[in-house]
């Protein structure tokens, strides 16, 4: 009876389902970031804008369900529920401007609130904000609630800076390359907790990217290179290809435990 009890209450699975940080972690997530802004704004100029939040929802859901069904970290399929979160997370952002007419000081500090709700809910359930503990389903659905929050505050961050306060994309870009830098130094220099850092970077990188992806992409009209968001968006959903099939040739950002059982078994 009491092998049965230890059995159910056993995480889903002892191996972590997310990456380990590298330096190719955080190209991937600027590069996604960026390729959601461009597909986002591309589907919404191109589609109805009911049909093209449709295949956004509906893109997430499959890329979801592929993420939650692995027992392990797949580069495929993880970098696949990102470049999903980060369409689904634009088009959100955009749904509460554009639609709703909310302004963009407002929609930011209230992803903000969402946010911390999130990491305190996540802090008390769970004991920890760690990506390294993501081994069980609850943390892996707190941990892309998060994920979708950060892209969703990233948005309308960037979208603040850019048209509210009227720095322009490349500005924009320039001013958050700054910020990114930020919790690295206070990582290393004023003891910054991991932890913090990395979500304090995780969040900036959507506004990053974006802002880099839509001044290539908007017309010189809007202080952009005029690139199209049709082309930007194919060429960086290209580079994230190269990206992800080099991650999952290599194994560079596997989970350690996972590095570890593979070097036990001989692999």
């Amino acid at each position: 009876m009491s092998t049965s009890t230890t059995a159910v209450e056993k995480p889903r699975t002892a191996l972590s389902t997310v990456p380990e940080v590298t330096v190719l972690f955080w190209v991937a997530k600027v590069l996604t970031t960026g390729m959601g802004e461009t597909a986002s704004d591309f589907l919404a100029h191109h589609l109805d804008p009911v049909v093209a939040g449709g295949l956004g929802a509906v893109g997430l859901a499959v890329a979801l369900a592929l993420q939650l069904r692995a027992r392990r970290y797949v580069p495929w399929v993880y970098w696949l529920a990102v470049a999903m979160v980060s369409v689904f997370g634009t088009m959100a952002a955009d749904v509460v401007h554009v639609i709703l007419g909310i302004p963009y000081a407002v929609s930011t500090v209230a992803f903000l609130l969402t946010l911390a709700a999130v990491f305190a809910v996540w802090r008390r359930t769970e004991g920890t904000l760690s990506i390294h503990s993501i081994t069980t389903r609850r943390r892996e659905l707190f941990y892309w609630t998060t994920v979708l929050t950060t892209f969703a505050l990233g948005t309308a961050a960037g979208d603040l800076t850019a048209t509210t306060l009227h720095l322009g994309y490349l500005a924009s870009g320039v001013l958050f390359a700054v910020v990114i830098a930020v919790p690295a130094i206070a990582h290393w220099k004023l003891g910054l907790g991991a932890v913090s850092a990395f979500w304090f970077a995780y969040i900036v990188t959507r506004p990053l990217g974006a802002s880099f992806a839509d001044w290539m992409g908007v017309p010189a009209s809007r202080q952009g290179l005029g690139w199209g968001t049709g082309p930007v968006t194919l060429a960086l959903a290209v580079l994230i290809v190269g990206v992800v099939g080099y991650l999952a040739t290599t194994h560079v950002d596997a989970p350690v435990a996972e590095v570890r059982d593979r070097d036990t078994a001989g692999v």
